[in-house]
Order: C-alpha cells, then structure tokens, then sequence
C-alpha cells in the first residue's frame, strides 16, 4: 500500500512517500525550483517520489494533506473578529485568497494531482491530518521507540502551537495543548523580525548569533512578554505583538519597551542585537525544560520525541540532552513544516488504517537521505553537458584526492547518493572543509556562502569518535544537538583574547578543530554512521588517518539565500559561480582551475537574500 503525504501553501512544501509503512522518498520542492522555502504545490516532488517508487498516482492508495484549511480559516475569523477593528487592513488582504483558494483547497489539491494523474481531477482517497498530530507522528512513528512522550512546538497550526502526546506502538494521542495566540514559535519569531532578519528563515541566525552576546533582557521578556509557569505552559501578553492582526510582528510597545525600532535588514550588528539573541534564546531553553519536565511526569516516558520547527533549535534540545530529564531523545530531521508531509502520511498508516509499525533499528528516517540519487554514468553525462571538465576516478582515488585537497586547506563541494531531507547538509550535499584551519570559518562564510561572517560551521564525525572530541556520547546524526568541544581539545586565550566582546571574539581561535567551534566553545555536531552514509564515513576515516582528526567542517551545498543543490548542474552551477575549489560529484573529481573561464559566474547576485 502506498500513501502520499504533502505539505504546502505556507512555506517549505514537500512530498513524502510510504510504502507499507517504509518511508521510501521524501523532497522539498525548493530543491527543483531552486526558490528557497518555495510555498507552492509540491509537483516536482511528488513526481520525484513516484518515480522513485516506482509508480503512478493509479497506484497510489491515500493521498493526505498535512493540515485542516477549514480549522485555519475559522482560527483566521475568529482572530480578527476578536481584534476589530484593528486587524481590518490584514482582514482585507488575506479574505480574497482564502475565498479564490484555500476554502476549496480539496478541489484545488485534487485538479494538481490529477495533473499527475494526467487527467482534469484526481479521485481517489483524499485525507487530512491536524498539523500538530503530523508533527507528532513525522517525530513519533520513525523514532527507534516504543513509547515515548512527544512534544511539538512552532508558530502555528490550525490552533494549536504546542502539543504533548503519547506514542505507544501504533496509537498516537495528542493529550494537551496551548493555542493561539501563544505561541513560542511566534515568540522567537519576533524576535527574529526585531533584530532585521528574515522571519521563517533567520531564527537559524538569530540562534548562532546569541554566543556573541549577555542574556540581559531575559528578565524583561519573562517579566513582560511571556507569562511562564512551572509546568512549561505560558501565555504571551498581544499587546507587544502584531502577528495576529497587522503585517509586522512586533509592535510600537514592543519597540518602547526594548528602546529602539526593529533593525533595519543588512544593516551592521550591534552588541545590542547580540544580547537580545542570548535573551530570547535563554527564555526559550527555559520553556523547553518546563515543557520537558511536565511531559516526563505528565506521560512517566523514559524517552522524549520532537518536532516542529521549535525543535530544530539544536542549542536548546543540547541543553534538554545535558539535563537528563528523558534517558534519550530522538527529533524529526524535517522537524519544520516539510516534515508535515512524512508526519501525515504516517499518522495515515498508523492511525486511519491502524497499521503496526515496522522495526526500524535506529530509526526510520535512513539518515534523511531520501531524495534524488544520480547514477555514476548519468552524472558524467550531465556534467559534460554542462561544460564540466573532470576526471572519473576509482572509489579510492576519489577518497584520496579529497583528502588531499581538504589538507591543502581548500573548500570542497562534496555531492553523493541520495540528497537529504529537511534543512541540513549532512554528507549528501555539503561544502566540506578542514577544521584544524583558523581561516577556514571565515574563508567559507564571505567567500564561499556569501553570508553573515559571525554564523558557525558544524562538525561532522565519525559516531564512534565522538566522544573524544565533544561532551557528548550519544548519536546525532540530523545535526540536531549542540555539545561543547572537550576541554582537553581547547586552545588557551590569552589575554587580549579573552577581552574580546561580541564579533571580534570570533577572530581568537579556540581549539584544535577552530573552523567548527562557536564562540562558546560548542558545537553542531553530526555524527556520520557507517550504515547510513558509508562513503562520507570512509573519507572523514582517511582524513583522521592522514591527519589524526576524524571532524570534517561540514555546511549546506549552496550559497546564501539558495536552496541546497539537487543535481549535478545544480553542483557545478554553484562550483563555478563561488570559490569553492574542488567538486567531488559522484567518482567525478573537478578542480576548479581546469574550468573553462567562460562558466565562470558570480554568484552573489543571484539569489534573494534569506
């Protein structure tokens, strides 16, 4: 039985495809418009994922759509009935485009799917799923538990913002909830607005940004903002907010209150805008061990699953990992609203058809590596086409001549198997470098992503050294929990260093491995299995045994503003137009100066800032 999950019309749409209950693709459809957090109807990846299964829409058995239009719709009135006449301006944009599409949205999702169908309407099954419970079940049902508690928390569903449920086996119940409009998502998100980045995009930054400063308006947002309780419930006092009305998120009390106007995007950093990342990352570390410590005495669980995109906050679920509230957790690598299209597909199989689940090892997701694969033969094919000039090379050679090139201190473009699911680059699609280099995190950021000089790179590495590099001992193979280098691999500051404030503390190396340590000695770890990612687990071996480290310098193979690379084209676009001075496609091997000068592009300009 096959059953198509989709999200879409918001941001991040995607497909997703299981088949008797193994999850066998799933796509962003960003990868194949090359629009970042495309919103639109996922057709390209759907049609990916039919292929990929092998099939048609005739064989497809259930179709489900990973939220309730008519629940959303009736949260919007409600919202501004309760608000007017403020929110009238926003009442008035959004009304002809729920009454042109969304109320109909059945009709809508069934003439794209007939599309694929080839023909005027798709008529088969049809179901939707509550966007909180396809959080719940894309976090619960791939996790490697039996039970466990699962918490999700973002900016918004239908109504609900923050859920607790209850996995056990194939059943799956959503047993409380907090509503709009508190929202912890929402929360942050201002935050994110505030300081001048994008909202939906820019709490990454917002995050990596926070090392940078002191947490001295945590007490004014706890004071103020969010009335927090013991149990992790909390209520967000409207008045310094505009999101449920108006088109901005924060609001003039807001700014009164903080002292200043929003920052202006692209505008320079100040301390100021440092601090309050720390602040509201702080608050929000806090809610989640309230959260955390309520689900464990609320469900007795010894195991804690997450998703929503809260939960791609990996500080956070770090500091979760560290207090040893649940013995072990596990979160959704497509913890946003792309994982949605899994989470409902599967609530499907699990819940509507009450289907057992299947014994996954150590989980269900197969490292997230459930896009596009290219064949070696249809890689050169496509690279010649493109103009590329490379040498095809055995499978040792290739690890080889990598390794070479990362200890000449270059930028390598690393593409192999399966491109991953969700937002991180996790050795399908990376820009790989060495981390021993205290040039390397610069180098990449300006010269490489075109992007913020002060956002961190990640380690990737081997699971079984782990521990001797981090403080922690646990997988991780999403790039979802943050831990600190180990003390022993720390570098001393010395004086003039260790008075540095803010950006400037960036230029103090701080370890052996500097290109992948924040400012506060952590770091985003990956660990890299052997069963799931084999041949990036053979190069991050050879280059530990060249070097005597088994960390890599691991970032998304894309610029900024662009989704990660798909195709081959899609590699070689990207090689050619930054300075990234090898290209590793399969067993192809590129160097950058063999190139044809004429491919040569500049990259900067074509893509929206994110």
């Amino acid at each position: 039985m096959r059953i198509l999950g989709i999200s879409a019309f918001y941001h991040d749409s995607a497909a997703a495809l299981i088949e008797d209950g193994r999850i066998v693709a799933a796509a962003q459809e960003e990868r194949f418009t090359r629009k970042k957090h495309d919103p639109s109807f996922p057709a390209n990846a759907l049609a990916y994922c039919l292929a990929e299964a092998g099939c048609g829409m005739a064989d497809v058995d259930h179709v489900v759509f990973y939220d309730k239009p008519f629940l959303k719709f009736e949260r919007l009135l409600e919202t501004y009935l309760a608000t007017s006449p403020r929110g009238f301006r926003s009442f008035r944009m959004a009304m002809p485009l729920w009454i042109k599409e969304k109320l109909f949205q059945k009709n809508l999702l069934r003439k794209h799917l007939g599309k694929l169908a080839g023909s005027k309407e798709w008529s088969g099954s049809l179901l939707f799923s509550e966007h909180h419970l396809a959080h719940a079940a894309s976090a619960f049902f791939p996790s490697p538990f039996a039970s466990a508690a699962v918490l999700t928390m973002d900016g918004v569903g239908e109504w609900c913002t923050t859920s607790l449920g209850l996995g056990r086996g194939n059943s799956l119940e959503i047993i409380k909830e907090i509503r709009f409009p508190h929202s912890l998502g929402l929360l942050y998100s201002a935050f994110t607005y505030y300081t001048g980045f994008k909202v939906n995009s820019g709490e990454y930054k917002l995050m990596g940004l926070a090392p940078y400063g002191r947490p001295r308006f945590a007490q004014t947002i706890l004071d103020n903002l969010i009335d927090l309780k013991d149990d992790g419930s909390f209520r967000v006092d409207q008045r310094y907010f505009d999101y449920c009305t108006g088109l901005t998120m924060t609001s003039p009390a807001f700014h009164r209150l903080f002292g200043a106007e929003p920052r202006k995007p692209e505008t320079p950093l100040t301390q100021r805008e440092m601090d309050l990342a720390a602040s509201i990352q702080a608050v929000t570390e806090e809610v989640v061990l309230k959260l955390a410590r309520f689900a464990r005495q609320e469900t007795g669980e010894r195991h804690l699953c997450l998703a929503g995109g809260v939960a791609l906050n990996c500080v956070a679920n770090g500091k979760l990992l560290k207090n040893r509230i649940f013995d072990d957790i596990w979160i959704q690598p497509a913890a946003g609203d792309a994982g949605g299209a899994v989470g409902a597909a599967l609530a499907a199989w699990h819940g509507h058809l009450g289907k057992d689940r299947l014994a996954n090892g150590r989980d269900g997701m197969a490292g997230a590596y459930l896009g596009p694969a290219y064949g070696q033969g249809e890689i050169e094919r496509r690279l010649a086409a493109a103009g590329a000039v490379y040498k095809v090379l055995s499978d040792s050679e290739i690890i080889a001549d990598t390794v070479e090139g990362l200890v000449q201190g270059k930028a390598v473009g690393w593409m192999q198997g399966r491109m991953e699911f969700g937002p991180r680059a996790l050795g399908g699609r990376s820009i790989l470098g060495d981390p021993r280099s205290p040039t390397m995190q610069k180098t990449l950021n300006l010269k490489v992503k075109y992007r913020e000089s002060f956002r961190p790179f990640a380690p990737s590495v081997r699971r079984e050294d782990v521990a001797e590099w981090f403080d922690i001992d646990t997988d991780s193979p999403y790039m979802l929990l943050v831990g600190d280098v180990l003390d022993r691999r720390r570098l001393p500051l010395g004086p003039d260093e260790g008075a540095l404030f803010g950006i400037d503390r960036l230029n103090a190396p701080r370890s052996e491995i500097p290109a992948v340590t924040h400012v506060d000695y952590s770091a985003r770890v990956q660990t890299v299995h052997h069963d799931t990612n084999p041949r990036y687990w053979e190069l991050l071996s050879a280059f530990k045994q060249r070097t005597g480290c088994p960390v890599l310098v691991n970032t998304s193979f894309n610029v900024r503003g662009e989704p990660i690379v798909c195709t081959p084209e899609d590699a070689f676009r990207c090689f050619m137009g930054t300075e990234i001075e090898c290209l590793v496609v399969g067993n192809c091997f590129l160097r950058k100066e063999d190139q044809p000068s004429a491919l040569r592009q500049d990259y900067k300009e074509c893509f929206e800032l994110d």
